[in-house]
């Protein structure tokens, strides 16, 4: 392959603010609520004129990203730091068909670039995400190929938010019948309002239906024990994240006393926090959102996890089809197996994609996201000034 063809360079980068309704509220944690999706779509487009787009979606008690701070970080700091470097060469190219992971040298190299600004997780994952939807473009390829998918159905799981017991229960009566069969409940605010909120659920849906927990760090210490095992008791797959981040030592207790599987979440933002979790061995299934680290850092964590015998699930930062559509081709790497949450689509009234992502059975299709693209009409509605 001669150089010319094999290694187009980074020309624009662009960042689209888009809003879409949603079917009520979603609250979690202690200050977390969003009523309507306001994200941002990131587009890089080659030398070659291959382009690729990913959603980069706000959380400002999260990761302290707005959507002003998105664009302007893209626009001032990060395009500038990427702009004309070349996203393949005939190394990679070789490196990619060989069947290896999308962390190329090539990639990596660009992530360093990104990473010489601090924080800003959604910007440079969308960036990240964008760069390789280009890239498998510019291939002649589609993305779930280059990123070497494998699953042909996903597991897919749905994120129950805070809300009182009727609400919460006619929401997850709906998304049943849309096709989840696997639901994650927010607890750890009031807990005997969370246990009866459980076991109405269970109740209503039947056997058929897999629930876990999350309890975004709000459970104590000294009472965890006790809480994990009633949770485990009732049925529940596995609580994620259920103490504060900063408590590291007890973090590790707790995962020694398996109670029940944990799961990690914001305990590991970043590859370097994902090293530091492993070391004091505080987890047992590590969820993966390619929202925050886009797919070469995601993907070079899901490799430090998995010899370490974790499991690996895929989550959700709350986004919307186009989102959901990128971390789904991720999701169906080989060894991911556990129920990922490629469904929040579920919750939007209105989408910039040009087809649904239809759940049945409990499983999205890797055809049906790998095919999903952004309708320019629909996406031009949803701009934001």
């Amino acid at each position: 392959m001669s150089a010319s063809s094999a290694s187009p360079v980074i020309e624009h980068v662009d960042a689209v603010v888009f809003r879409l309704p949603m079917h009520g509220a979603l609250q979690w944690g202690k200050n977390s609520r969003i009523a309507e999706i306001r994200h941002v779509l990131v587009r890089v487009t080659l030398s070659s004129g291959a382009q690729g787009m990913a959603e980069a979606p706000p959380r400002p008690t999260i990761y302290g990203e707005t959507t002003a701070s998105i664009c302007a970080v893209v626009r001032d700091e990060l395009a500038p730091r990427i702009m004309g470097l070349p996203v393949i060469d005939d190394a990679t190219e070789e490196h990619v068909r060989a069947g290896a992971d999308p962390a190329s040298p090539v990639m990596r190299r660009i992530l360093d670039r990104l990473h010489e600004v601090k924080n800003n997780h959604a910007a440079k994952g969308g960036l990240d995400m964008a760069i390789h939807a280009a890239i498998a473009q510019h291939r002649g390829v589609s993305l779930a190929e280059h990123l070497g998918a494998a699953q042909e159905r996903l597991k897919v799981s749905y994120i129950l938010g805070i809300g009182d017991r009727a609400t919460v229960l006619e929401e997850a009566q709906r998304v049943v019948a849309q096709g989840v069969r696997v639901l994650k409940v927010k607890v750890g605010r009031a807990w005997a309002d969370d246990l009866a909120r459980i076991r109405e659920l269970q109740a209503a849906l039947g056997p058929d239906v897999a629930l876990y927990a999350d309890a975004n760090e709000c459970m104590h210490a000294e009472t965890a024990p006790v809480r994990l095992a009633a949770l485990a008791e009732m049925g529940l797959l596995y609580c994620e994240e259920p103490l504060p981040v900063e408590q590291i030592r007890a973090r590790a207790r707790l995962r020694s006393g398996e109670h029940m599987p944990l799961i990690a979440d914001d305990s590991a933002f970043s590859l370097r926090d994902l090293r530091r979790e492993l070391d004091f061995d505080t987890f047992d299934i590590l969820n993966i959102k390619t929202a925050r680290t886009g797919y070469t850092e995601s993907w070079q964590m899901m490799a430090l996890a998995r010899p370490a015998g974790k499991g690996v699930m895929v989550g959700s930062q709350a986004s919307a089809g186009l989102g959901t559509a990128r971390a789904a081709v991720f999701a169906a790497l080989p060894g991911i197996e556990h129920p990922s949450e490629l469904s929040f689509q579920l919750k939007l009234k209105e989408d910039i994609l040009d087809r649904p992502l239809p759940i049945t059975d409990g499983y999205l299709r890797l055809a049906d996201a790998d095919a999903a693209q952004v309708d320019a009409d629909l996406l031009r509605s949803a701009a934001v000034d």
